[in-house]
């Protein structure tokens, strides 16, 4: 039994620190310049992103193309500018982030 609560325990520990880590990633590739959680700044909100494309089965792909070939149109008429120096990894991880913010 207190192996279970500490397996358990371990991975819950390990999935908020994969969201606080993704958060930290977002501020350090300035994503949260022009995004916020919960409000539109120059781009929509995470939150409305994570809303529109939930039902979307290719939402990490699209989104980590996205965030490093940028893009416009989606959102209305503000270009999103390519961000290279953001790894494909690192896009993967940012979009599987925005799409768990609710």
């Amino acid at each position: 039994m207190k192996k279970a609560l500490f397996v358990a325990a371990v991975g819950l520990m390990l999935g908020c620190g994969s969201a606080f880590a993704s958060a930290e990633l977002a501020k350090a590739k300035n994503c949260m310049a022009c995004h916020a959680n919960d409000k539109k700044l120059v781009g929509p909100s995470y939150r409305d992103v994570a809303a529109r494309y939930a039902n979307d089965k290719d939402a990490v792909a699209k989104l980590a193309k996205k965030i490093r070939e940028g893009g416009v149109g989606v959102w209305g008429q503000v270009p999103m500018p390519a961000n290279p120096q953001v790894s494909e990894a690192e896009a993967q991880t940012l979009a599987r982030w925005v799409l768990s913010i609710k």
